[in-house]
């Protein structure tokens, strides 16, 4: 036989042969498909956020479709929507998503945040942070290089004068820059709930936070005397309000001598 051809036949042996065993193993060591959690999935956003507490949105769908969790609401980027559509597919009760957006905690803009140095490295809050906690003076404030702007999925963030801002009309509450902020200065706050919040975080005396920043809390606890309803307190030289106590009345807005709290009502 020519040789030639003898060698296409052998070739062509081992293919058959070696296709014939791949479909084998693919019947035999095949991976059970999930139905019920594969058309969960499709009721969520993508956005693989982490906000409901599982690993994106395949593990939110493997846990309601396992029994996991029987909690329909999880998803804040898909809110009431997803819910809804959730519950039509497990047969669950349809829960209520709470809508809210993020907002950073600090007013330590350029012409009010004194700096130490000239930071030129790497754009990044996290890489500056190791560098004496960052080029302004308050190392608990924003740095400002943007790590929560590139982490955003929904470009609702911007640096505006040295200092994060949030937009809220486009915030999907995925909590991923509440996350990424090195100095945790991101919460989520409930829209259309005018609540108090202290817009700095720094934990030095008094006397060191005015040298460092001109709308930095100096512990002075005007704003814990001012609050009839003990929602407001005073830790390490820093105010705290307890949004779950706060009414909304804006006594230690008024109080503030160095005006660091704002009453927030965020809306869409």
């Amino acid at each position: 036989m020519n040789p030639i051809i003898l060698a296409v036949i052998i070739v062509a042996a081992i293919g058959l042969i070696a296709g014939l065993a791949l479909a084998v193993a693919s019947i035999v060591m095949a991976v059970p498909v999930d139905k019920k959690a594969e058309a969960i999935r499709e009721c969520l956003p993508g956005a693989n956020c982490g906000a409901c507490g599982f690993s994106g949105c395949d593990g939110y769908a493997a846990a309601l479709s396992k029994g996991i969790t029987t909690n329909t609401a999880l998803c804040a980027p898909g809110g009431n929507d997803a819910s809804a559509a959730i519950a039509e597919v497990t047969g669950l009760s349809a829960g209520s998503v709470v809508p809210s957006a993020a907002v950073v905690l600090c007013q330590g803009f350029c012409e009010k945040a004194n700096t130490k140095m000239q930071y030129n490295g790497v754009e990044s809050c996290q890489m500056a942070k190791q560098l004496f906690g960052g080029p302004k003076e308050c190392i608990y404030g924003c740095i400002g290089l943007g790590d929560c702007v590139k982490k955003c999925p929904y470009d609702a963030i911007n640096i505006c004068d040295g200092v994060a801002r949030v937009n809220p009309a486009m915030c999907k509450a995925c909590k991923m820059c509440v996350k990424t902020c090195p100095n945790h200065l991101i919460k989520m706050v409930p829209l259309d709930v005018p609540k108090a919040n202290v817009f700095c975080m720094n934990h030095d005396k008094g006397a060191v936070t005015r040298k460092e920043c001109s709308l930095g809390c100096i512990g002075c606890m005007k704003c814990v005397k001012a609050c009839e309803v003990g929602a407001v307190e005073v830790k390490d030289f820093c105010a705290k309000v307890d949004n779950t106590k706060c009414t909304g009345c804006g006594k230690c807005t008024e109080a503030c001598p160095v005006k660091c709290i704002n009453l927030v009502t965020v809306t869409k």
